[in-house]
């Protein structure tokens, strides 16, 4: 099992930008696709990004594509996100996520079986 702590989060004002981070514990991280999602007050949690076991291939929803940029360090046990000319409607609840290797491309919450507790972004307009 991995443990996830996101960190990052915070106030920032429309068009600035905010890096997430999501530190890992536990079972080695290059064991796990990767993903980020968030969920805004009333509405469902959402998919935003995701990332394979080695980097190679990662994912976005439409909604960050272009804006949002998701790595990760296995060395360093470390995901993040970069976050780039952010929109009041980014505004979440941000949570890192884990999937089995396997569940690489997954867009679906239901694959990943470990959370963060989740870093709050708020963007005014």
């Amino acid at each position: 099992q991995v443990q996830l702590v996101e960190s990052g989060g915070g106030l920032v004002q429309a068009g600035g930008a905010l890096r997430l981070s999501c530190a890992t514990s536990g079972r080695t991280l290059s064991y796990y696709t990767m993903g980020w999602f968030r969920q805004a007050p009333g509405k469902e949690r959402e998919f935003v990004a995701g990332i394979s076991r080695s980097a190679g291939s990662t994912y976005y929803a439409d909604s960050v594509k272009g804006r949002f940029t998701i790595s990760r360090d296995n060395a360093k046990n470390t995901v993040y996100l970069q976050m780039n000319t952010l929109k009041p409607e980014d505004t979440a609840v941000y949570y890192c996520a884990a999937a089995p290797a396997y569940k690489a491309g997954s867009y679906s919450y239901r694959d990943y079986n470990s959370w963060g507790q989740g870093t709050q972004v708020t963007v005014s307009s």
